[in-house]
């Protein structure tokens, strides 16, 4: 099978898509593996490794896409990105179509593309390869909140943790899944008061069974009162809402963000799948935030791409498995043996073939 690793053209997104060491599995089992220049220089891998791996450097994004049966990348496909791959062949990724829009995914069915969105790679409820990326995010969203809490950085002066004799900040997580679970656990540890809000109430009790022994975050079930309540409070606010495959719903409305005291901060990890606050929008690391309704706004999809070798490592090896799988044995055979693989094929054969992305776009679905 010829594999291709192109550079991400993302903005500031310094992630890849295969390190040198997946590259040199790869060739050792008889694949070529076509690598773009400078395809893993922000992960700390230059083309010498990838050479050394055994892996062939090209010089243009056509030819890391165009001549791949498997193309492995990290963020969403451009509709140009798209147009160099050849018909019927395969592209993984963390591909978010659902929030892409509709020109993309058509542009993948006209040519047939199996779009695998290892976002949706889907085994007893649990999302194996989002699952490390999520972690990631989750432990750097105290780093990010406490930063933008600093005068110098438009926010109101407040230490999350607080000193003995001044309270620490109040922060509030919609969103009890692993990077909800993971920034609770993260602010807690700092010395944060944490509020965790999710729908499902058995998922509150099992993050309440695994804090035992320690800090506990104050849960609460995310009706709609619930959050209205909680959001008022907030010193900061951190939206961790995720429906595999398609938009994330708005939890957070206009009317709850203007309730917000002053200068408060609201992260927006859900922005990759569309946000879940109404006053969100997309942002980049090179300007992460906006003001609006008197409150900052960090709203940045890739946003573990500046930890990218950690990040490139951590869903690596999460993805490899199902990955090699397609690469030793192709793409029916692996469909086979590995049910949750199916669960993140999003489009194939010129179809929409994902049930969440199909009723978002409002559009047939045929079953793989």
């Amino acid at each position: 099978m010829h594999i291709g690793v192109p550079r991400e053209r993302h903005v500031d997104e310094h992630r890849v898509g295969l390190t040198p060491a997946g590259v040199e599995l790869l060739t050792a089992a008889g694949h070529v593996c076509s690598v773009e220049s400078d395809a893993g220089r922000g992960a700390g891998f230059s083309s010498v490794d990838y050479e050394r791996a055994g892996g062939r450097i090209v010089y243009s994004p056509e030819e890391a896409h165009g001549r791949a049966d498997l193309v492995f990348r990290v963020g969403p496909v451009t509709e140009d990105e798209a147009a160099w791959l050849q018909p019927g062949a395969i592209i993984a990724g963390f591909l978010h179509l659902a929030a892409r829009g509709r020109a993309v995914v058509e542009a993948l069915l006209a040519k047939r593309i199996t779009a695998i969105a290892y976002e949706t790679i889907q085994h007893d409820g649990a999302l194996p390869v989002l699952t490390p990326l999520s972690q990631v995010a989750g432990r750097m969203v105290p780093q990010v909140a406490a930063r933008l809490l600093q005068n110098d950085h438009g926010g109101k002066g407040i230490l999350l943790g607080g000193v003995p004799g001044v309270p620490p900040a109040e922060v509030v997580i919609i969103g009890g899944g692993t990077l909800g679970a993971a920034a609770a656990h993260s602010f807690l540890g700092i010395g944060a008061t944490v509020y965790l809000l999710d729908r499902d109430l058995s998922r509150l009790q099992h993050i309440d069974e695994a804090c035992a022994g320690g800090r506990r975050p104050i849960m609460m079930v995310s009706h709609p009162f619930n959050i209205r309540k909680a959001v008022r409070f907030a010193d900061v606010l951190v939206g961790a809402v995720l429906v595999p495959g398609t938009r994330t719903p708005i939890v957070v409305t206009r009317e709850m963000v203007a309730s917000m005291k002053p200068r408060s901060v609201i992260l927006d990890i859900a922005i990759d799948q569309g946000g879940c606050v109404e006053t969100s929008r997309p942002t980049t690391h090179r300007d992460p935030t906006f003001v609006e309704e008197g409150m900052i706004h960090y709203c940045v999809p890739n946003m573990t791409s500046v930890v990218a070798r950690t990040a490139t490592h951590a869903f690596n090896n999460a993805m490899w498995p199902f990955m090699w799988e397609v690469a030793r044995a192709g793409l029916n055979d692996a469909l086979a043996s590995m049910p949750a693989l199916k669960q993140g094929i999003a489009t194939h054969g010129g179809h929409v073939v994902n049930a969440a992305l199909a009723a978002h776009l409002g559009v047939h679905e045929v079953t793989l």
